[in-house]
């Protein structure tokens, strides 16, 4: 297998959130939809605000990763939602979807053999596809730990 090919499958294998990450239909897998705006006592966040930031930073990455005119968004502000649970089960419901959407078009973008993993994003400021979809993974992997943390904190973690 050549280098290429070997490097892509890693990144996609790292993406699915296996291996050494949970994935985030685990993590999400089973949580009563009572608790998914409800505080763990010393969290500071809810499962729903947990979704809604990975949903929205992942988008943003992508976007990063494509879109030449990309528009940088405003930190903290525009990364985390307004509210700590969600509107109602169609807002949930959007915002997995959405994750899984934009999840899937960056393992797209990773497999791709056309997408060229170490050319500099010539809109940005030195990164790459490569650093993009680690900064992803990376990004999942730390925000899905957070919560299970909060569910075995709300006793909803197996």
């Amino acid at each position: 297998m050549d280098n290429d090919r070997s490097l892509r499958d890693h990144l996609l294998e790292l993406l699915r959130g296996r291996s050494a990450h949970l994935d985030f239909d685990k993590a999400l897998g089973g949580l009563p939809p009572s608790l998914r705006g409800t505080k763990a006592p010393g969290l500071p966040h809810t499962v729903w605000q947990l979704l809604e930031h990975l949903r929205i930073a992942q988008w943003d990455i992508l976007d990063f990763s494509r879109n030449p005119d990309y528009a940088e968004r405003e930190w903290p502000k525009d990364y985390w939602p307004e509210t700590e649970a969600p509107p109602d089960e169609a807002a949930w419901d959007q915002s997995v979807e959405s994750f899984h959407r934009d999840l899937q078009t960056m393992k797209d973008l990773v497999a791709d053999p056309q997408t060229d993993l170490h050319a500099k994003i010539p809109w940005g400021d030195g990164q790459t596809i490569l650093r993009e979809a680690l900064l992803v993974a990376d990004h999942n992997g730390y925000h899905l730990g957070q919560i299970v943390c909060v569910r075995q904190a709300l006793g909803a973690w197996e």
